[in-house]
């Protein structure tokens, strides 16, 4: 852990260029997180990107948690405080400038447009996400085997997420993986 300036600074100029382009909220920033944390800055492995991406998943709350508890590994409370509030300044005051401008053309069909095609790249973007995390977190073949168990039940049933969880904490308590 460090908290020289010039690491609150990396922090403060990482984050605040990713809020900007995390459309569909902070997990679709993830692979640009984990690019920066562990492939750039060193700050942490891809196996501690995958438990702080998993803490701040079961956290309550906004999703944006992540980005505290990297700020927080990487410089304690003044990091998660700095990586905070770079990743939702700039975003919160875009959103109040273009929220006035995007609400008086909320008939013009180029609004529609963007809309349309914002999502598939949200889409897009989350997924990419899921495959970093599924990557970092691959330490084995249980681990990877329980990942694509994980997926596959998720995507085919309406189960709540929360008993998938359950599930895979009592492999892992078991020593599974």
């Amino acid at each position: 852990m460090r908290d020289d300036s010039g690491t609150l600074l990396a922090l403060a100029g990482y984050f605040s260029l990713m809020s900007l382009f995390a459309i569909g909220g902070a997990n679709s920033a993830v692979p640009e997180m984990y690019r920066v944390a562990v492939e750039i800055e060193n700050w942490m492995t891809g196996r501690q990107f995958a438990d702080t991406f998993a803490i701040a998943q079961l956290t309550p709350g906004p999703n944006v948690i992540i980005v505290a508890l990297i700020g927080y590994h990487v410089a304690g409370v003044v990091g998660a405080l700095v990586a905070t509030v770079a990743m939702c300044g700039p975003t919160c005051i875009f959103a109040f400038y273009v929220g006035g401008v995007w609400e008086r053309f909320k008939y013009a069909r180029w609004r529609t447009i963007i809309q349309a095609g914002l999502l598939p790249i949200s889409i897009g973007l989350v997924f990419a996400s899921a495959v970093v995390v599924a990557w970092a977190s691959a330490q084995n073949w249980i681990a990877v085997a329980v990942t694509l168990v994980t997926a596959i039940v998720t995507y085919i049933t309406r189960l709540n997420p929360l008993w998938i969880f359950g599930a895979a904490a009592l492999l892992g308590l078991a020593g599974a993986f």
